[in-house]
């Protein structure tokens, strides 16, 4: 197979739209990442979402939703779960929330569980195309537990990338926010952080009016994505928290200048936007990587998690 490269344009939008209906899978730009879509109502296509990416069919998938209508249909918008979505929709957080017995999704993508998580992207070019299409499945377009994609180039990249493996890549230029969404469930009743993301959890704490419930993964039965222990991951070993990096390591700097740095000023919403195309060319010198340490709160929270997991021992 060979993958196409779509222009945003009119013709880009109808020609990936056209690949969706038919079953195919096409990756898409959101602020976040590049994901890799199918018809979530289509049991093959999420099939071959699974199967370009090696994802294992336990990990449950994101729908993809134009607006908080749209997610009604899908899934029971709770009263907590509405003050969110009314907060930070259209934008990077994800809902898991129960799936509605009429949802018309495909199994697959819940991986079984009786939740859905759910998300309205801010993209535009996200935006107009599920307008043309309807709720999609998207994970981010990688192969599973690589570094995922913040670019059309990385989706293609011949070391690891997608190419040959999926219908299209829909390219509108790098990601602004860089990293996954935040993931919020109501597990236990309490509204819980899943996965933390591109807004910070104390923002959604400050919404909510009170502290999020912590929650321990269990890699083996995920109940959203993002929570396998080894993810994100270089192939060079990784190496965190590093003051003073050996003379064999390509170091990530952060609050300093260098070839790898996260952002020269200490900046984590541009550190966020540059780490995991900072990890693929770090990755590309052939040697084993460190990385300074990040400052554990707001978005630097989230980047420290996406660090643990691209760190963590490798199945």
């Amino acid at each position: 197979m060979q993958t196409e490269r779509l222009l945003p344009d009119q013709m880009g939008m109808a020609r990936a739209a056209i690949l969706l209906a038919g079953g195919h899978v096409v990756a898409i730009p959101t602020e976040t990442v590049y994901g890799l879509a199918g018809d979530a109502r289509n049991g093959q296509a999420v099939a071959r979402i699974y199967e370009a990416k090696g994802r294992p069919s336990f990990n449950p998938l994101i729908v993809h939703v134009p607006d908080l209508e749209a997610a009604r249909a899908i899934a029971d918008v709770t009263a907590e779960a509405e003050t969110l979505a009314k907060a930070f929709w259209p934008g990077a957080l994800t809902l898991v929330l129960p799936l509605r017995a009429d949802a018309g999704i495909a199994s697959l993508v819940t991986a079984g569980l009786s939740t859905v998580a759910i998300r309205v992207p801010g993209h535009p070019v996200a935006q107009a195309l599920l307008r043309l299409t309807g709720p999609l499945a998207a994970p981010s377009a990688n192969a599973s537990g690589r570094i995922s994609p913040t670019s059309a180039d990385h989706v293609l990249d011949p070391d690891g990338g997608l190419d040959g493996r999926i219908a299209a890549v829909l390219d509108a230029g790098p990601c602004p926010v860089g990293l996954e969404s935040t993931i919020i469930g109501w597990p236990q009743g309490r509204a819980t952080l899943l996965r933390p993301g591109g807004i910070p959890t104390e923002a959604i704490a400050r919404c909510l009016g009170h502290p999020l419930a912590d929650h321990q993964a269990d890699p083996a039965a995920p109940n959203a994505p993002g929570q396998l222990t080894s993810h994100y991951a270089p192939k060079a070993a990784l190496r965190l928290n590093v003051s003073d990096p050996g003379p064999g390591e390509t170091h990530i700097a952060f609050a300093a200048p260098g070839p790898f740095t996260l952002s020269e000023t200490g900046d984590l919403a541009q550190a966020a936007a540059r780490l995991f195309d900072t990890l693929r060319r770090a990755d590309r010198e052939g040697r084993p990587i460190s990385v300074a340490p990040i400052p554990d709160h707001g978005l630097g929270a989230a980047i420290n998690d996406r660090l643990r997991r691209a760190a963590a021992p490798r199945g």
